[in-house]
């Protein structure tokens, strides 16, 4: 049976919306292919959980991305409108935003001077040390 938005497993009730969401298409899906109910709804739950934590989803991982500025390149987590601060040379602001990441338990994405990105770090599930 497919499940929707309103009618959905008893165990993704407590999944943030967009999570829960992810974990109904996932789940169809997997039904689709022949899983069998309680193995697709476990598997599904799994993989919304690994896609909300990437895509900064739910609350998931943030993002501190270190990109091209008009005074050289910018630290600046991804929610905030203006950088955390700007360096002159690409190797401080990495230095910086790797510092804030793993702080966060964060991503960190480089971007080249053209705005692609270069280069993701996933910092999210490092242990909190002292």
């Amino acid at each position: 049976m497919p499940w929707t938005k309103r009618d959905y497993p008893a165990s993704m009730k407590n999944l943030p919306a967009a999570t829960r969401n992810k974990a109904i298409e996932m789940a169809n899906a997997l039904l689709r292919e022949g899983y069998e109910e309680s193995r697709a709804i476990a598997i599904a739950q799994d993989q919304a959980r690994e896609w909300a934590r990437i895509h900064g989803k739910d609350g998931g991982a943030q993002r501190v991305r270190v990109e091209p500025h008009d005074r050289g390149w910018a630290v600046r987590s991804e929610d905030a409108q203006r950088p955390t601060k700007v360096y002159d040379r690409k190797e401080d602001a990495v230095k910086r935003a790797r510092s804030m990441a793993q702080k966060r338990r964060a991503m960190m994405v480089v971007h080249r001077p053209d705005g692609t990105i270069q280069d993701e770090q996933d910092y999210s599930s490092m242990g909190r040390g002292r």
